[in-house]
């Protein structure tokens, strides 16, 4: 069998990024991924988040996470309309 196709040549691993263990910027992190979840990050933020997303490994794994709870809770929560009467009483009192 022949090495090469086997064994990834030494340009193939050159261009695998190194996975972090440990995010030095966690807090920052999630809310960037809070923002993304939300609709609400900019691209700059998204761009941030994709280039950080693909060599750490908490913040992958807090994105996966914190999507997974956002999806659950999306298809648990039954909306229903608020009632005209509750709406005009907090209209009333917001204006006075």
């Amino acid at each position: 069998m022949n090495a090469s196709l086997t064994t990834p040549s030494m340009p193939e691993e050159a261009q695998k990024p190194i996975m972090k263990h440990n995010c030095e910027h966690r807090a920052e992190c999630m809310k960037i991924i809070q923002a993304i979840l939300d609709d609400e990050a900019t691209e700059a933020e998204k761009d941030h988040f994709r280039e950080n997303m693909d060599k750490c490994i908490p913040c992958i794994e807090s994105y996966r996470l914190e999507k997974c709870i956002k999806d659950s809770l999306t298809l648990k929560i039954e909306k229903k309309p608020c009632p005209q009467s509750i709406l005009d009483t907090i209209i009333k009192k917001i204006n006075s």
